[in-house]
């Protein structure tokens, strides 16, 4: 049986990523330029480096397909393409998927465990970011090799900005906690950093927020 890092541990290092991403890229721009200026993927690389240097680290992907992902976690490989239709699932892509590390016999045997959206720049609740949820409950709300989900974002404000970070995330969390309800089968929680301080520019913060059975 193959060893996985605890759900603590992959979340753990989830953040640590974000918060990587973004002291190097205000680092790298003078303190001029917060992360959500910064390149597309910067975050999901940190934290793909941080998900590496883990103990039983498992095996890493960057944007596998949810027909992929489906093939490697249902019990039936061929059936993904049922299941999307059933599910109505569009095609589309999860910016980090984990599965696990173990000798390979041939192409077709990867299992899929855990499923990550990474999300920059997120501020308020939008439409595209319930619609992250629920994919993420469609693909959990079956029997499958998957353990649990994350949707993990950086969220900063400039100082001009009226309504605070400590104010918008609850506002963020009760959106995605509507979407979670609809599943019986699912519970969610969330955790981040701390709201971190830049003294005459304004404020940032990592968080994950994670879906799983019940």
């Amino acid at each position: 049986m193959t060893k996985f890092p605890p759900q603590k541990q992959v979340v753990d290092a989830t953040l640590q990523g974000t918060m990587k991403a973004a002291q190097n890229f205000l680092n790298w721009t003078n303190d001029r330029l917060f992360l959500s200026h910064g390149p597309y993927k910067i975050i999901s690389i940190h934290i793909a480096q941080e998900l590496a240097s883990l103990k039983n680290a498992s095996e890493i992907f960057l944007d596998a397909t949810i027909s992929d992902i489906l093939r490697c976690s249902l019990p039936d490989r061929s059936a993904y393409t049922h299941y999307m239709k059933k599910k109505a699932i569009t095609q589309g892509i999860f910016s980090i998927t984990l599965d696990e590390r173990f000798e390979h016999q041939n192409d077709e045997d990867s299992i899929s465990k855990v499923i990550i959206t990474v999300r920059n720049g997120v501020r308020n609740p939008k439409l595209e970011y319930s619609n992250d949820i629920e994919v993420i409950c469609k693909m959990l709300d079956c029997k499958t090799s998957l353990e649990y989900g994350v949707f993990s974002f950086y969220s900063d404000l400039s100082n001009n900005a009226r309504k605070k970070l400590d104010k918008r995330i609850p506002e963020l969390i009760k959106s995605f906690d509507i979407v979670v309800k609809k599943f019986p089968s699912l519970k969610s929680n969330f955790v981040s950093s701390n709201i971190q301080k830049i003294e005459g520019s304004g404020e940032w913060l990592a968080g994950c927020y994670i879906v799983e059975p019940k």
